[in-house]
């Protein structure tokens, strides 16, 4: 019998990320600095207002682009934090994640062999879903001798006929980077060259440390070009409410709609109703969580550079991405020695593009106690192997 599996999904690369859950589900007592999820929980407030809405019997379908009430709480997000205007019935979509909104978007503006310049190291679905909308990923590489942030001279350098748009996220997973207004303003400046879409994944836009976060659809001309990626997800510790959106041009936004009716009906409805609560009444919470994720950033940053694993400071998201050059070893052999000698797991850098390529993603949406234990562990790794010629003692870097 024929392979009825099609060749696009054969080549597609798989996660590098789900390898190294998969390894460490299958072992006891592992310290995780894997994973790319709040462990707090969601502020009970939200969760309230999700379970009353199950008890009055809101189990049905909503409309297709999401609650009214849901896309005027987006609409006055927008504005509150952004001084932006959104219709919220024309320039709003309601989606299951920002993963979704993602392939959306990519559907709606690409045509075959469309190309898309795509920033990395950036988030593993990315380029997969410029595939699945049967476009062409170009990897515009980024590098720490600029914090991660892409250039104008970047996008030059890949730009192509084929070009339709450019993918970025900031600030971004697995750096942590975030995008100055001035490499925001030669993006800007590219895309208005060549009359491209700018795709603005901004998931953890309240997740920011010491910086603001500039919105990119607030550039001069960019609102027109650009759509916003956001959700619930990361600031709200909502990762499993399945709620996104995304806001932009119309005519955009309608044709998103229009492929949402067919793949989903609509976002599902108890997270739409805790969403609205969190937008509203979560401003606090919001922050006291980003309190702590600086707490614990420090903490991290500060224990792998004293191990000798250089690592710049990230400004944003809940990742830090340091460098294992050091070592000698790739970012896949450390990470997999790591996890099998000691119960440690992180993300090799490589598995989010080829400019990850000797770093390891380690994020901080982990408890104080799990960062310890983490470093612990990593400096009786790096002893044993003869990576450091003494112990240090990162668990004493000041809290």
């Amino acid at each position: 019998m024929r392979n009825f599996v099609a060749s696009t999904v054969n080549n597609m690369r798989p996660s590098g990320i789900r390898k190294y859950f998969d390894i460490a589900n299958q072992m006891e007592d592992v310290v995780t600095l894997g994973i790319g999820q709040p462990d707090f929980a969601t502020p009970d407030h939200i969760t309230t207002a999700g379970i009353a809405s199950l008890n009055a019997g809101e189990t049905g379908y909503t409309a297709n682009s999401g609650t009214v009430e849901l896309r005027e709480a987006v609409s006055t997000h927008m504005q509150r934090l952004y001084n932006m205007s959104y219709d919220p019935l024309d320039q709003v979509l309601i989606t299951v994640g920002v993963s979704e909104a993602l392939y959306l978007v990519m559907k709606s503006i690409l045509e075959p062999g469309d190309e898309v310049l795509v920033v990395e190291p950036c988030f593993v679905a990315n380029a997969a879903a410029v595939e699945m909308a049967g476009g062409v990923p170009v990897s515009v590489d980024t590098s720490p001798e600029v914090d991660f942030q892409v250039t104008g001279a970047d996008l030059e350098a890949k730009v192509s006929p084929r070009t339709k748009a450019i993918l970025i996220s900031y600030p971004n997973n697995p750096t942590g980077a975030i995008l100055t207004r001035e490499h925001m303003l030669q993006v800007a400046a590219f895309a208005e060259k060549y009359d491209l879409v700018v795709i603005s994944d901004e998931i953890y836009e309240r997740l920011v440390y010491g910086v603001e976060h500039i919105h990119f659809a607030g550039l001069p001309g960019m609102k027109e070009r650009t759509m916003t990626l956001s959700g619930m997800s990361k600031s709200y510790a909502m990762t499993g409410w399945r709620i996104g959106y995304a806001v932009g041009p119309q005519a955009i936004i309608a044709a998103m709609k229009k492929l949402h009716q067919y793949l989903i009906m609509s976002a599902p409805t108890t997270g739409q109703v805790a969403a609205v609560q969190a937008l509203l009444h979560g401003e606090e919470d919001v922050e006291q969580m980003r309190q702590q994720y600086d707490r614990r950033r420090r903490v991290l940053v500060d224990g792998f550079n004293s191990l000798g694993l250089t690592c710049f400071e990230p400004r944003g998201a809940f990742y830090t991405f340091p460098s294992i050059a050091s070592t000698g070893l790739t970012d896949e052999e450390f990470c997999e020695r790591l996890l099998l000698e000691e119960r440690m797991a992180v993300i090799p850098g490589s598995a989010f593009g080829r400019s990850g390529t000797g770093f390891v993603r380690a994020s901080y949406a982990s408890s104080l106690d799990n960062i310890e234990r983490a470093l612990e562990r990593l400096e009786r790794f790096m002893v044993r192997n003869g990576l450091i010629n003494s112990v240090t003692t990162p668990q004493a870097v000041s809290l």
